[in-house]
């Protein structure tokens, strides 16, 4: 490759900022032109550093596809993104570096508003989430919205694959070219969820969808994971629960910035009337989270369509209030640091259980607990002091 230098101090300046690599860009040939461009090249290079020519086209050709739209390229980068095999997370880490750079240009251009509305959805199995987001996501995709569904999938812990297979029960919405349903199975682990999902989401808006629905299966911990990454969180349920307020864990609940009562349709009318005016006297009990919304209590059914709409303008209430208020780019922030404190947790649990002082220890102390011998606390400060010395 030819470089076209202008004078000696743009010679000095390459000079300075790192040996000659192989850069892969048409320097300009103004000389504030090819500082600029160099410097924001230097950046890059740190991440491209050690990839392969096969690999680096592999990262361009994902990354072309993906901001022009691709569907193809969006769930090829998201199965990178998902690999536990360590070259193939440094790829998926390049690529992403690529997308967050590219994202934060697009967010400039949206004067510093954010390009999708990320939404949370849970509630207990039979709640009826996949007909409600086969309706909904209908609905957005008729007034010309793009939205990607990440279904959360529980792994089953006998045979490790998903459980759900809620692709297959959204039979319309997988069909609409303006739609996205990706299911990723949790492999057991909520770091899973949160490392992959947030990756995931982020990938879908580089890849131009306006509105990015998390679904979670169940009321437990993955909900709480769930909620550290999205803009709204949306509790779905069905009108007829037993003993209704008991059955849902109170952390859900306070956490929920809207509670939806789903099949109000039929014979079931009153049970939904009745459990929403449970829930509207339950929220005015709990700590209020925002200073500008309070969460609302709807009816809806996703079986005819009724109240649908009115729950997606309630949404963009939130939306538009959260971002003049602006509560919700603070809250984006702070899950940005949520978010790279949980992958510290979980890379260092797996640099502590491949450890060489640690890695043979493991097994023998972990019998040791199982037969009574040690206590759990023991034997934990035996292979963490193992770790140390190691070290």
């Amino acid at each position: 490759m030819n470089f076209h230098f202008t004078s000696r101090a743009d010679f000095q300046c390459m000079e300075s900022l790192a040996p000659v690599h192989y850069y892969r860009t048409k320097w300009m040939r103004s000389s504030n032109g090819l500082r600029r461009e160099l410097c924001q090249q230097v950046a890059r290079d740190q991440q491209i550093e050690g990839l392969s020519d096969r690999e680096q086209r592999l990262v361009d050709r994902l990354y072309n596809g993906l901001i022009q739209g691709h569907r193809a390229c969006l769930a090829e980068a998201i199965t990178l993104v998902e690999s536990t095999q360590s070259r193939k997370k440094k790829i998926a880490q390049v690529l992403l570096q690529k997308v967050l750079s590219y994202h934060r240009e697009q967010e400039k251009l949206n004067q510093g508003k954010p390009l999708a509305f990320r939404v949370g959805l849970s509630g207990p199995p039979g709640a009826g989430k996949s007909t409600f987001i086969e309706c909904f996501g209908k609905m957005l995709t008729e007034r010309k919205y793009k939205v990607s569904v990440l279904a959360v999938d529980p792994s089953s812990s006998t045979s490790g694959g998903s459980l759900l297979g809620d692709k297959t029960r959204m039979t319309e919405l997988s069909r609409d070219m303006n739609a996205y349903i990706r299911p990723s199975p949790t492999r057991g682990t909520l770091g899973g969820v949160t490392r992959t999902t947030n990756e995931a989401i982020l990938l879908c808006e580089g890849g131009g969808y306006d509105v990015v629905l998390v679904e979670t299966v169940g009321v437990g911990q993955s909900e709480f994971a769930v909620a550290d990454m999205v803009d709204m969180f949306i509790l779905l349920l069905p009108p007829a629960g037993g003993d209704e307020l008991q059955g849902i864990k109170r952390g859900i609940i306070e956490m929920a910035d809207l509670v939806a009562i789903n099949k109000a349709d039929g014979d079931l009318v009153v049970p939904a009337r009745r459990i929403q005016a449970e829930y509207v006297s339950a929220m005015k009990l709990l700590r209020k989270r925002s200073k500008v919304w309070r969460p609302k209590v709807m009816r809806i059914s996703a079986k005819t369509g009724e109240g649908i709409s009115d729950m997606w303008d309630k949404m963009t209430e939130f939306r538009d209030l959260m971002l003049t208020s602006g509560e919700l780019i603070a809250k984006r922030r702070k899950q940005q640091k949520v978010w790279m404190w949980n992958l510290i947790q979980e890379n260092m649990l797996e640099h502590f259980r491949s450890h060489l002082a640690v890695k043979d220890k493991i097994p023998l102390l972990e019998e040791k607990v199982l037969s009574g011998v040690l206590s759990p606390g023991l034997a934990a400060d035996l292979l963490l002091k193992a770790f140390k010395d190691g070290l």
